[in-house]
């Protein structure tokens, strides 16, 4: 037999075909592919990033705000199997020219500071920020792959603005659930969707992210354009003019500045 032939016979022989996936295990298959586009190790082991350009609000999908925003991000060191429902990760929101209103955003409070002092914001809002950090695909990618519990499903081949993509349902030892968009050509994120119980009404929200425009930065890609939708309306959007990864950023970056007059908190 032609050595060519025997070798390609040997890979299909040993090679499962699609159809002989499991859904779980053509989910996580999907889920590594999309970690390997994102710059595999080079990802992982992301330490921090910043990422400076215009950040838009909408109220019922018309403009509400606009701002020059800088979001720095800091990865905690998690522990070799991180704890379900814990948060490795740190965030500032600086908006205006001069920052002159931040939101910071910690595993035990956040708060808004500006020239007044540093507001604690109400618990609602940072539960909310900790389960939209939790349940952001580029954050399980990093974070979460090692906790017990994690589960990918596929939920097949669909299309998806007129592009294949690959869907996977991702669900946590909690049972929160994050179904994710993988673009097939690229392997990358391109849409996640869950939904989170809203307190006031009692009812659920949907909660949409749509991610884009990905550039290579050091060898980790990560969108320059992020938009959020909430019951089918835009909330938010953010083009990065630019994003920068592992600028060694500092503790006190992400702590209240000292002897800041602490204000009463913040209401709904």
């Amino acid at each position: 037999m032609n050595g060519k032939i025997l070798v390609l016979a040997l890979c299909c022989a040993w090679r499962p075909s699609a159809a002989a996936e499991t859904a779980q295990e053509r989910g996580k298959r999907v889920v590594y592919e999309a970690l390997q586009a994102l710059g595999g190790d080079n990802f992982l082991k992301m330490e921090d990033r910043v990422e400076s350009g215009r950040a838009y609000s909408f109220h019922e999908n018309r403009l509400s705000g606009l701002s020059v925003a800088k979001i720095y991000t800091r990865y905690l060191v998690a522990p070799a199997i991180p704890a379900p429902g814990g948060i490795y990760l740190r965030e500032r929101d600086g908006l205006g020219k001069d920052e002159f209103q931040t939101f910071l955003y910690r595993e035990d409070g956040a708060w808004e500071i500006t020239f007044r002092g540093a507001q604690p914001l109400p618990d609602e809002r940072l539960a909310t920020w900790k389960d939209s950090t939790r349940r952001n695909v580029l954050y399980i990618l990093h974070n979460r792959l090692k906790e017990p519990g994690l589960a990918f499903y596929s939920q097949g081949a669909d299309r998806w603005e007129n592009k294949p993509v690959e869907i996977v349902e991702i669900t946590d030892a909690e049972n929160a659930t994050v179904t994710v968009f993988f673009e097939v050509s690229s392997k990358l994120p391109v849409r996640q969707v869950y939904r989170r119980r809203n307190v006031e009404y009692k009812d659920f929200d949907t909660e949409v992210t749509l991610f884009g425009n990905y550039r290579d930065i050091g060898g980790v890609k990560w969108p320059y354009q992020i938009r959020r939708d909430r019951n089918g309306s835009k909330v938010f959007e953010m083009f990065s003019e630019s994003v920068e990864v592992d600028k060694n950023l500092k503790d006190d970056l992400f702590a209240l500045p000292a002897n800041i007059k602490v204000l009463p908190k913040k209401g709904k």
